[in-house]
């Protein structure tokens, strides 16, 4: 018996410190989540190099052969498009929450000709959009997202160096735009 209390014991003064290094780390992590790092690089509607050329990446654990860029976007304020005029052999992109919860992704399969046009908008908005239909977005692809701000990723391959030029242009190209 007094082994199980032992064992008891040993385990709860093990759980509280746990629970105690846990609570201790968090603020250090939540000031380095991805909305934080990238509101200290730009507002909202600006296209953000994840992993600018020369310069370490912004968020951890990209993959070497990924670039992309990533936009804040607060749906308060209006619907967002982002869209680019040029073409790449592969986009892909993700819409997240404010906390990171990925809630929609698409990829260039998933477009007509492959086309980088969308509008995100919220249920209410999705509404008066079909009522009155702006000409610029008729040809744009829609989403609808039930959150008040967000982060679009934008993902494109680049399979090696000789692709850099080609896909940093058109990371710049790529807009993100209130509406």
């Amino acid at each position: 018996m007094a082994r199980l209390v032992y064992a008891l014991a040993l385990g709860l003064v093990g759980a509280g410190i746990v629970h105690i290094i846990v609570l201790l780390l968090v603020p250090t992590y939540s000031e380095r989540d991805a909305w934080s790092v990238l509101s200290q690089h730009a507002n909202f509607y600006r296209p953000v190099r994840l992993d600018p050329p020369g310069a370490p990446p912004l968020i951890g654990s990209l993959d070497p052969l990924v670039d992309a860029v990533a936009c804040r976007f607060d749906l308060n304020d209006g619907v967002t498009q982002v869209h680019s005029d040029e073409t790449v052999p592969y986009w892909s992109v993700s819409i997240h929450d404010r906390t990171g919860l990925n809630i929609y992704s698409l990829n260039d399969t998933s477009s007509a000709q492959g086309r980088f046009d969308f509008v995100i908008a919220t249920p209410a908005q999705m509404i008066a959009l079909r009522n009155a239909m702006p000409p610029e977005l008729e040809d744009s692809i829609f989403i609808e997202a039930d959150v008040a701000e967000g982060i679009v990723v934008v993902r494109t391959f680049a399979p090696d160096e000789t692709w850099e030029p080609a896909i940093s242009s058109w990371l710049r190209g790529v807009d993100c735009t209130l509406h």
